[in-house]
């Protein structure tokens, strides 16, 4: 016999609200997932990470820093400007939910 289909809250439009359209973007949950891991990180380190050129990891942290989900700071390494990235209480938030809205369209 053959398992009845999920229904609506699982698969159908509920669960597909409950997903995050500013993480939703594989660079953007890239970059969340990759600073969910560390308290703060450097431009380059996540750009490596997330292996996206500079300018792609640029617009994806302008996206997620006008939502609130990740924090910018800049300053100096000697006389070298840098950058450091760091994910908010409501980026991770964010991150937890879509996750969990992801794993339930999953079935896990």
């Amino acid at each position: 016999m053959t398992p009845p289909l999920p229904g609506p809250d699982a698969v159908g439009e509920p669960a597909r609200a409950r997903l995050d359209e500013v993480i939703h973007s594989p660079v953007r949950l890239s970059v969340v997932a990759a600073l969910a891991a560390t308290e703060e990180a450097e431009f380059g380190a996540v750009r490596d990470a997330v292996e996206i050129s500079d300018s792609a990891l640029s617009k994806a942290v302008t996206v997620l820093e006008q939502a609130g989900y990740v924090t910018v700071r800049k300053g100096y390494v000697g006389k070298r400007p840098r950058t450091w990235l760091t994910l908010s209480a409501q980026g991770r938030a964010a991150l937890r939910d879509h996750l969990a809205a992801l794993r339930a369209i999953a079935g896990d």
